[in-house]
């Protein structure tokens, strides 16, 4: 008998090593990823020795299927030990058992969950299902992960008690007054709880509406005074105000003046001056006069005093020399440059060009720059020059609308306008279609979620760990845009992506690569290629069309009512098609990239397939692009798309034939 605890202690000893042994073993394998082969994942659910490896397989299939049974048997047995991903095996099964009706098997594994991991972001959506009826847990959901969609969704449905109303609509304002619902009940608590409301609590709520947009909302909601709402909601309401009629814009400039010279060091006051800068009335330049002396000499203020004057290139360069890093200096730079262009005057353009090294901008403007500094180059005669300038900015940044032009000029490539396809063989182009790419994130944890093809769970974990805190430089921004688009939100993914690649340096070369597969994903790929076969067009025209227009959004909506992947308004659909177009057909990919694929078709024809006229077209209309046709169109068309009059066009016209490019050619950054 003295032997049983010995034998059980080896027993217990084996196991142990057997399981560090089959870690060490699954980091030795090939990683399973979302492009695992199923029949390969099934044989490893069954057959393989280590159970880590097993259980990721299991999650892998469990995310590929669509039936909550099936999801079921592929999770059973894997929600062991205390890794996070039996957290997540706990919650996928307890989702699967409530689709299928039933609810006690639901309870006890939401129970389970909630015990054994209190503190893991899964354990979010436990307290969010056993909180129905028990206040204690829907405080402590809200306590415990305020950030978390699941947390959002109780806030929202507090209810009906008034103070609980209140109390969800205050946590909405705070940690998520744009998750869906939320404005609406923000209003509701204002108007009807407002004298119940003390002056830090309508600050709150108004700072909520403001973040939205609602300037007159939480101006209502603040009553007669400003007492409640701190730096961070006068810069959100004042920039809400900034977007409204002339009286409010002048209650805007007075509000933010107000906040730089009552906080002149607080990180709100920057982005203040920088908002004042770029208003062009009279009162908003008074303001600029009367700014802490720290800010009256910032960046913002001069490039704007220099833009007021007569603009001298003396006060200018001196701007861009002092601050090449500053976005002020930045757009300083281009506005003269556009001037100087058009004017005709090189020696000028070349000599604020170079008054900023290219190196330190970002990428997109970098490669704004060294196009423009070749063009400047052949207009003076140095023709060797521009060409190896032109060579050097297409091996750097082979995309986009500079990376066209640069090729077009050497004579090596132009955009194909025929039905196509034109990606490049074996690829799925930039964004990689359906393909999977590694998240990259330098967060184990998070990068294993995204590994495991768990992009809502990644989503919300990263959303839980940030709280309120805003994406900040590239990396972030660029991380957060990824996890948006994973769980397909590319509307507001587009926007963070677009902002992470104007932070870049020319350091960051793995991620401007990834940025750049990002920005050009292939969406709706049958919709897209069945309308482009039906049109006679590149699938690309059309996907650079609809990332611009919509961010591949189908049921998007513009202020003025054009809908859909295309932003197609009602009328137009109506006359391609014939007759009355119902919303449910713009809003379905495949109808509006249809009706889109038969407008950009008539506008090619109308304009004998140049590329230019007909984008410019598709956004001002053919009647206004008429009045700009001259001959320059054929010399210099890249001066004629920087002389259109509309300025929302003539970035349009850039960044959707940038886009057709990047798409045609799969290219991404040569560093």
């Amino acid at each position: 008998m003295a032997r049983l605890p010995l034998l059980l202690s080896l027993s217990c000893l084996g196991t142990g090593l057997a399981l560090v042994g089959g870690r060490a073993l699954l980091a030795r394998q090939p990683a399973l990823t979302p492009a695992t082969a199923t029949d390969r994942l099934e044989w490893l659910q069954h057959w393989d020795t280590d159970p880590w490896r097993r259980r990721e397989a299991s999650l892998l299939l469990a995310a590929r299927s669509k039936d909550p049974q099936a999801q079921r048997q592929w999770l059973r047995g894997q929600g062991w030990g205390p890794d996070p991903l039996a957290a997540l095996v706990l919650k996928q099964d307890a989702l699967a058992a409530t689709a299928l009706d039933r609810p006690e098997t639901a309870l006890a594994l939401w129970r389970q969950l909630q015990r054994r991991f209190p503190g893991d972001p899964a354990s979010a959506d436990a307290l969010y299902a056993l909180g129905g009826d028990d206040p204690d847990k829907r405080r402590q959901l809200l306590q415990r992960f305020p950030a978390h969609p699941a947390a959002l969704a109780a806030a929202l449905a507090a209810g009906p008690e008034p103070a609980e109303r209140r109390r969800g609509a205050l946590h909405l304002a705070r940690w998520g007054a744009r998750w869906p619902g939320a404005e609406a009940r923000l209003r509701q608590v204002c108007k009807e709880d407002g004298p119940d409301l003390n002056a830090q609590q309508r600050g709150q709520l108004a700072e909520g509406l403001a973040e939205l947009g609602d300037a007159e909302g939480a101006l209502r909601c603040l009553g007669s005074s400003l007492n409640g709402l701190g730096a961070s909601g006068r810069l959100s309401l004042g920039r809400a105000l900034l977007a409204g009629n002339e009286q409010q814009q002048g209650q805007a400039e007075r509000l933010l003046l107000d906040l730089v010279r009552s906080a002149p060091t607080a990180p709100e006051a920057e982005a203040a001056v920088r908002l004042l800068a770029q208003q062009g009335s009279p009162a908003a330049a008074a303001s600029l006069a009367r700014l802490p002396p720290r800010w009256r000499d910032s960046a913002p203020v001069l490039a704007r005093r220099i833009l007021e004057a007569e603009p001298t290139d003396a006060a200018a360069l001196d701007l861009l020399r002092r601050w090449p890093l500053d976005p002020a200096s930045r757009t300083l730079q281009w506005d003269l440059v556009r001037e100087r262009l058009l004017a005709g005057r090189w020696r000028a353009a070349m000599a604020l060009l170079e008054a900023i090294p290219t190196d330190q901008l970002p990428p997109p403007l970098a490669a704004r720059q060294s196009f423009w500094i070749g063009f400047t180059q052949q207009q003076l005669g140095e023709g060797a020059a521009a060409r190896a300038t032109w060579e050097a900015l297409l091996r750097r940044h082979p995309g986009g609308y500079y990376g066209w032009r640069a090729a077009v000029r050497l004579g090596q490539g132009d955009l194909q306008l025929d039905a196509g396809p034109h990606r490049p063989a074996g690829a799925a182009g930039p964004g990689g279609g359906s393909s999977w790419r590694p998240l990259a994130s330098g967060d184990a944890n998070l990068d294993r979620l995204w590994r495991l093809d768990q992009r809502t769970e990644a989503w919300e974990t990263w959303r839980h760990r940030r709280g309120r805190r805003a994406p900040e430089g590239s990396r972030e921004l660029l991380l957060e845009g990824r996890l948006r688009q994973g769980v397909g939100d590319d509307w507001t993914g587009f926007g963070l992506l677009e902002q992470a690649s104007l932070k870049l340096d020319g350091n960051q070369c793995a991620l401007e690569r990834e940025l750049e597969r990002s920005l050009h994903p292939l969406r709706f790929e049958a919709a897209f290629r069945a309308a482009a076969n039906q049109g006679g067009l590149p699938m690309e025209l059309l996907l650079g069309v609809a990332k611009q227009e919509s961010r591949f959004t189908p049921a998007v909506r513009s202020p003025v009512g054009a809908t859909g992947l295309m932003q197609l308004m009602p009328e137009t659909a109506s006359e391609l098609a014939g007759g009355p177009v119902p919303e449910s057909v713009l809003e379905d990919p495949a109808g509006n990239a249809g009706l889109g694929s038969r407008y950009l078709a008539n506008m090619l024809r109308q304009w004998d397939g140049d590329p230019l006229l007909a984008v410019a077209s598709y956004n001002a209309g053919p009647g206004a692009v008429a009045g700009w046709v001259n001959p320059q169109l054929r010399s210099d068309p890249e001066l004629w798309v920087e002389a259109i009059p509309y300025p929302e066009t003539r970035l349009y016209v850039k960044k959707v034939l940038g886009n057709v490019w990047s798409y045609q050619q799969g290219s991404v950054p040569g560093c």
